[in-house]
């Protein structure tokens, strides 16, 4: 079923962006290590779109953190900036999200932190497996943003900050805007993976997929240990415990997912976008899945009576050259151009 559903290809599963050229300008910023975030190394790429590669206890190993500023922003020294906070796909990397959109934004500063192969913006129930530490949540809340509004010139206020993401990172940015709704004041998903209840089985299926690497067992007891392309394999119940809803075992599947809780964010003051395809029809397309769990958002969203921005651009016919209603980055690309000059009206006029 979770091959037939989801196809075959291992990077277009959950969510890789396409690759940009960057651009030549002079060296970035030094920035200040500080909470719980050593960086290693030197940064890498221009003034105002560069890496850094931090370390923390809460994740195992290297991440890298891109930072987008504006063009002004080394020209106006006494000009702050809102922030939008950007979640990458699985198994993509942040060196990766050089989407136009993102790098052309006019007034705003963007930060795209590591959510890992498969970290899926969450602290982990099981923090020992061959994966290591796996506080997400704690990384990206505690130690990033305000690691951000202390080395750069952001509106640290909730009405300066959003939350956005692709794909698996589409997840992490309900996850977090539902969480932590005092922090942000919009949150987009683009393709994302916001419905993790058994009304979409096959998507809790995909995440197992990442967890256990697909072979799972198979790959264990034929070959060793193998680390398949989302990293050393875990348990299925290593992120939300078991995912199979039998006596309730599900529950902390059903706590966390965005879609039956879109109560969090009614009356919080947080705008609401989300973008999606159709996958052309073919269930063998992961955005096929992916509509009926937009959908599912919308149904509910439209229950409660909440207010929201919807884009289902179906094949992509008509939504961008290359964009054929999969998981496609320019259908991505295509929708970030026209959710940033969206967002950037959004933090002007709440200024």
């Amino acid at each position: 079923m979770l091959v037939t559903a989801l196809g075959l290809s291992l990077v277009p599963l959950l969510g890789t962006a396409p690759a940009q050229a960057a651009e030549a300008d002079p060296t970035p910023p030094v920035l200040a290590d500080g909470y719980g975030l050593t960086q290693v190394g030197q940064p890498t790429g221009t003034a105002n779109n560069f890496n850094i590669t931090v370390t923390t206890p809460q994740v195992a190993g290297e991440h890298h953190i891109k930072i987008i500023l504006p063009s002004d922003y080394n020209a106006n020294p006494a000009k702050r900036y809102p922030a939008l906070y950007f979640f990458h796909g699985s198994p993509d990397d942040p060196v990766n999200q050089n989407y136009p959109a993102l790098v052309n934004a006019k007034s705003m500063i963007t930060v795209v932190p590591d959510g890992g192969k498969r970290g899926w913006y969450a602290n982990w129930r099981d923090q020992d497996t061959a994966a290591g530490a796996q506080n997400w949540e704690t990384f990206h809340i505690n130690q990033v943003i305000p690691f951000i509004d202390a080395n750069l010139r952001t509106i640290a206020t909730k009405k300066a900050r959003a939350v956005a993401g692709v794909s698996m990172g589409g997840f992490g940015a309900f996850h977090y805007a539902q969480d932590h709704p005092e922090l942000f004041s919009q949150v987009a998903s683009f393709s994302g993976d916001i419905d993790m209840s058994v009304d979409s089985m096959d998507l809790r299926l995909a995440v197992v997929y990442s967890l256990t690497n697909a072979a799972g067992a198979l790959c264990g007891n034929i070959m060793g240990n193998c680390n398949g392309p989302f990293g050393p394999t875990v348990s299925s119940d290593a992120l939300f415990g078991s995912p199979y809803p039998v006596f309730n075992a599900d529950w902390k599947w059903n706590e966390v997912d965005p879609s039956r809780h879109m109560d969090r964010l009614k009356d919080k003051d947080v705008g609401i976008s989300i973008y999606v395809g159709n996958g052309n029809g073919n269930p063998l397309e992961l955005e096929f899945w992916l509509e009926g769990a937009s959908k599912h958002v919308k149904d509910n969203m439209d229950a409660l009576g909440m207010p929201y921005y919807y884009v289902d651009y179906g094949n992509g016919s008509t939504w961008a050259p290359n964009c054929n209603g999969g998981h496609n980055g320019y259908c991505w690309a295509r929708s970030l151009e026209d959710y940033v000059p969206r967002l950037e009206k959004a933090f002007a006029s709440a200024s």
